[in-house]
């Protein structure tokens, strides 16, 4: 069975743009330097990334959080997780697929494998198994502010807007300078009558 990535159209602008910067950074950078959702730097990092006083600052910080986030500290997992990213930025969903299941399995604890998952999971609107690898990337790394910025896709996806709201909030709280955050939080709150 052959899985492709569903593109649709007419998606929000400002949801196009997070989610390619999101998934830019999380490509560029997955398999580099440090290691994984443990790496006692990520400390410093998240720290300086909460008191960024602009854009670029705060995508400079959040580059090498992806950068750390993506070595699993084991060669066979970066490079099958290598091979994931690949088929997913070429739209082979059945590849990638296989690819994350097999670092998810060979690396329990890996938390961008779960989340890497979960976007492949979003693009295939299979949003149930995403929100699953979500939760479970969280559970190993509450920092996840790209996985939170999935789980409000999904949920604005569902016409579940308060939940969208209540997932934003938490990555903005994590990454305050996230790109394209406020377009999102009004588009949301429109459904709701009010800005809040």
């Amino acid at each position: 069975m052959k899985l492709v990535i569903k593109r649709s159209r007419g998606a929000a602008l400002g949801i196009l743009a997070l989610l390619s910067s999101l998934l830019f950074l999380a490509l560029s950078f997955g398999g580099q330097a440090m290691a994984d959702q443990r790496d006692p730097t990520l400390a410093a990092l998240f720290e300086r990334l909460a008191s960024a006083t602009s854009g670029r600052e705060a995508t400079l910080i959040e580059e090498r959080i992806w950068a750390t986030w993506g070595d699993a500290e084991d060669e066979a997992v970066d490079r099958v997780m290598a091979v994931g990213v690949h088929a997913m930025a070429n739209g082979d969903g059945a590849v990638a697929l296989e690819a994350f299941n097999t670092a998810v399995a060979r690396k329990p604890d890996f938390a961008e494998a779960w989340n890497k998952r979960a976007t492949l999971n979003y693009l295939l609107h299979r949003d149930e198994e995403s929100v699953s690898d979500i939760e479970r990337t969280l559970e190993l790394e509450p920092r996840h502010f790209g996985a939170l910025s999935g789980l409000a896709l999904i949920r604005e996806r569902q016409n579940r807007p308060f939940e969208a709201l209540e997932a934003l909030e938490r990555a903005s709280q994590i990454h305050p300078q996230l790109p394209n955050l406020q377009e999102w939080v009004d588009r949301l709150t429109a459904h709701f009558g009010e800005p809040i």
